[in-house]
């Protein structure tokens, strides 16, 4: 845990150092590359950086549709996951019996 506290508050004291300019996209800091880590290369390729940007947008939007629907059916059901019991037939089950 001290190591990933660390980690987070040096990236924290960075970031909160004032190297973000007001000209640049947000989370577009000249110090900071891949995974927000001070030094490491960025995407350079503006087309290539824009169609990164808009798939992690689009995963993130997929996995919050992915969790209202998993409240729903908790809800509604009682379980998120279902009751595995009532689906002998899924394919998930293929090898169940050869383990």
């Amino acid at each position: 845990w001290t190591q990933i506290l660390a980690f987070v508050g040096v990236i924290e004291v960075y970031n909160l150092a004032g190297v973000s300019d007001d000209s640049r996209t947000p989370g577009d800091s000249p110090l900071f590359g891949a995974f927000g880590i001070p030094g490491a290369g960025g995407i350079s390729d503006p087309e290539k950086r824009s169609k990164s940007l808009n798939a992690e947008l689009n995963n993130g939007r997929l996995a919050m549709m992915a969790i209202i629907g998993m409240f729903f059916q908790d809800g509604l059901t009682g379980s998120a996951w279902g009751d595995w019991s009532n689906y002998t037939d899924s394919p998930l089950r293929a090898f169940e019996g050869e383990l």
